[in-house]
């Protein structure tokens, strides 16, 4: 992709405020939930009751809610979601306060947040094409921005705010996440208006959802930008289950160590998230999200050997960084070659592949973890991580790449009209 030196539009300053207030009531309640569940009971299933919950809307309605989205405006369907997810908040709040809270009301609330988080990132990754252009550089500096403030209120400000807003009430943490809901429905609500990307049609909503899987799964590259993230899911959660339990067994650090280790691969995503656009225009977006891939796998086969506290945290630190990066290049790439009328269902499609991924990379984790070492999962994470990269190297090339956008370029020329849903071009 090449450098363009035009500014961001002034709407997407309020897009970037409205995400951003919304990501820190998200690193509220990520803290907030599982706290409260552990005030009510201490039984394992029924917290992972709760924490489960927020994922299955993706699992259960990823292309429907993308092909939903696809026909509603996606201006309105961002505000809406956040004021309704900002009075869907005050339930448990009221229900904390009045000393009637429970793990079934607990687990209701975080399967509707997720339900609605499922509605406004697609609505969200839609949109912001629209606003910009489908400006390739445009976009990566737009998602440059928006990861990096992600990263930074969901990953540091909002978890220790949580656990903070926990200790003055029960009810405090659900609040502030209210408020952080209803100012980002505010904010979205002022956006500029985009033209409705679909006109009426008759086609069922199951139909245009399955155009959307169609339209990944037929296209080498975007089917090798839905892989990464996928296969990347089954690594990362193969690690994450483990961690904890490597740091303390194999490295010796207790829980203020592991924080350490945590806050040093968010830091490395917010590096990776700054110099994606720079590694873009000097690699090319392809070679770049090839390189990602493999500073990844490396980082974690780093992590897998590390001797020490201090090589284990620099190793998070760059797979963080790869990861980072990663999650600019490649969503800013799918904005720039894929149809407005399409962008909900394949965005979804995508998402939904590495959310089912995750439970995979858990499970075997835990497995590997109890059939042979504690180092294993992590091994094998590196691993499969390699083999990914790898086996995508030639679907993200950098000819591809080119290709799709010199074909996404012919096809906003007002000269060369698209039918509702084109089969996919296969770049070669």
């Amino acid at each position: 992709m090449t450098s363009d030196i035009r500014k961001l539009p002034t709407g997407f300053g309020r897009l970037w405020t409205a995400q951003t207030v919304s990501s820190l009531g998200d690193g509220v309640s990520h803290a907030a939930l599982p706290l409260l569940a552990l005030t009510l009971t201490r039984d394992p299933m029924a917290l992972a009751v709760v924490t489960a919950a927020g994922t299955l809307p993706w699992l259960l309605f990823g292309v429907l809610g993308g092909a939903l989205v696809d026909r509603w405006d996606r201006r309105r369907t961002m505000w809406v979601t956040d004021a309704a997810r900002a009075a869907l908040l005050a339930i448990p709040a009221a229900a904390a306060g009045l000393d009637v809270l429970s793990i079934p009301l607990l687990a209701a609330v975080a399967f509707l947040l997720g339900l609605g988080g499922l509605f406004f990132d697609t609505a969200a990754t839609a949109y912001l094409p629209d606003l910009l252009g489908r400006d390739p550089a445009l976009l990566e500096r737009a998602n440059s921005r928006l990861r990096g403030a992600q990263t930074a209120m969901s990953g540091f400000a909002g978890p220790p705010a949580g656990s903070a807003l926990l200790a003055l009430g029960r009810a405090v943490p659900l609040l502030a996440d209210a408020v952080s809901f209803a100012l980002s429905a505010l904010l979205v609500r002022s956006l500029p208006a985009m033209p409705r990307p679909m006109p009426e049609i008759r086609e069922s909503l199951l139909r245009q959802a399955r155009a959307g899987a169609s339209y990944v799964f037929g296209d080498r590259l975007l089917l090798g930008l839905a892989l990464r993230p996928a296969v990347g899911n089954i690594a990362f959660l193969a690690v994450e289950t483990v961690l904890a339990l490597f740091a303390h067994e194999r490295l010796g650090i207790g829980t203020f160590g592991f924080g350490l280790l945590l806050t040093a691969e968010a830091t490395g995503g917010l590096l990776g998230a700054a110099i994606a656009s720079h590694l873009g225009r000097r690699l090319g977006t392809g070679t770049a999200l090839t390189c990602t891939a493999a500073v990844e796998g490396l980082a974690v086969l780093g992590l897998a050997a590390a001797p020490n506290p201090y090589v284990a945290g620099l190793a998070l630190a760059v797979c963080g960084a790869g990861m980072g990066a990663t999650m600019v290049l490649g969503p800013s790439l799918r904005q720039a070659i894929v149809p407005a009328h399409l962008m909900g269902r394949v965005a979804s499609t995508s998402r939904m592949l590495a959310m089912c991924a995750a439970p995979i990379g858990a499970f075997l984790g835990g497995w590997l973890a109890t059939a042979y070492d504690i180092r294993t999962p992590l091994y094998a994470a590196a691993g499969l991580l390699l083999a990914m990269t790898a086996v995508t190297a030639t679907m993200t090339s950098n000819r591809r790449v080119e290709a799709a956008l010199r074909a996404a370029s012919r096809a906003d020329d007002p000269e060369h009209p698209q039918s509702p849903d084109p089969v996919p071009e296969r770049a070669v």
